[in-house]
């Protein structure tokens, strides 16, 4: 089966009218799918952000290493 991907320019105030025409249940079906896009927009921009080339596993590990170190100088409180 193929699918066939058609465009058609239209610009927000044609997108609004033809949102209004929807019913209520294709509206919500609408919000929640347009969520979901921003959630996952929002989630590649903060892991692009965070993304590096600067840390290695090596590191990582010897930082968690120092960390348990750490926690397990200290003295245990009651």
């Amino acid at each position: 089966m193929t699918t066939n991907i058609y465009q058609l320019p239209l610009n927000f105030d044609q997108i609004l009218m033809l949102v209004r025409q929807l019913s209520e249940s294709e509206k919500i079906k609408l919000g929640q799918e347009l969520e979901k896009e921003l959630r996952n927009q929002k989630l590649s921009q903060l892991l692009d952000a965070f993304r590096t080339n600067e840390l290695s596993m090596e590191d990582i590990t010897a930082e968690v290493e120092a960390v348990r170190e750490e926690l397990h100088a200290r003295p245990q409180s009651p």
